[in-house]
């Protein structure tokens, strides 16, 4: 980084018109400075300032070069403190995608929490109910509601399980179905992150059944589909915290009681690290602690 701080020592001198203040703010010789200016002048070929005994002021080719270079080294430096602020477990940026619900309902408290103890992270939040591709995304953490995870090529940390349940609104043909079979792929709302068809597997703990959802309606949205079932278009098959208001309002009840499908799992998944930055890992630690003062409606 030797060329970095000379370029630094330029641009702080041009700035200053002064060696003397620039040596005390980079904490070295004003010969050093004097050095410096003297070897880059050298290595391009033009005298960058005009020296007197009270001043020094640039040259029109040292003035050109300031404002080119400029921007270059900012972001230099700005890279920089990046890398070497990812390294802390106290300070840095975090990009975070999470589910829709979750990022509305449960993050903004954990968020909250967390900068109280550590206000030198800032966030960038993506919502949304699909999955990402974590590393041409360029995120640091995704927080996922989703089936066992088959990609091998990301970590990830089971949080905690997520029941889903079958539901229907109170007094629909839905509601006094006994067995899976009475049911038509029409009747079954299917959730699915292309907004197409899915294929419900229900056990009882002895059969299995495999249903068609979606024929007539899917969506990539657990509110909507959770609407959709309370006025009647359907049964769907959803986590509870999507349906906990429509069943405590009566709105939706709980069928086929005896069937349930596979649970799914709150996850965090990373890019394929070799370790957790601190950061990320401090993150992570504090968000499994939160989670269940925040999202008790999972159970």
């Amino acid at each position: 980084m030797n060329d970095y701080k000379a370029l630094k020592t330029f641009l702080m001198a041009a700035e200053k018109r002064n060696f003397a203040q620039v040596a005390r703010e980079l904490d070295i010789t004003p010969a050093g400075v004097s050095r410096a200016i003297a070897a880059l002048e050298e290595d391009l070929g033009v005298q960058l300032f005009v020296r007197t005994t009270r001043q020094v002021s640039l040259t029109t080719d040292g003035a050109v070069f300031a404002a080119q270079i400029q921007p270059a080294v900012e972001a230099l430096e700005n890279a920089r403190r990046d890398v070497k602020n990812a390294h802390k477990a106290d300070q840095g940026r975090l990009r975070i995608s999470a589910p829709t619900w979750l990022g509305k309902t449960v993050l903004p408290p954990i968020l909250s929490g967390f900068r109280e103890l550590y206000p030198k992270m800032s966030f960038e939040v993506s919502l949304s109910d699909g999955l990402v591709n974590i590393v041409d995304d360029d995120y640091d953490l995704a927080i996922r509601i989703s089936a066992a995870p088959s990609d091998k090529f990301t970590i990830w940390r089971k949080i905690r399980i997520v029941r889903r349940i079958l539901v229907a609104a109170p007094g629909s043909r839905f509601a006094d179905m006994e067995h899976p079979s009475e049911l038509s792929p029409d009747d079954c709302l299917a959730y699915s992150g292309e907004s197409r068809r899915e294929t419900w597997v229900l056990s009882d703990g002895g059969s299995t059944v495999s249903i068609s959802a979606g024929r007539a309606f899917s969506a990539n949205n657990g509110e909507v589909l959770a609407d959709m079932a309370a006025d009647g278009a359907g049964i769907a098959m959803l986590p509870g915290f999507h349906i906990a208001e429509h069943i405590r309002s009566g709105r939706l009840i709980h069928v086929l009681r005896d069937w349930s499908p596979p649970d799914l799992w709150l996850t965090l998944y990373y890019p394929p690290y070799q370790a957790l930055p601190p950061r990320i890992a401090t993150f992570s630690k504090f968000f499994e602690e939160q989670l269940p003062a925040h999202m008790v409606i999972l159970d």
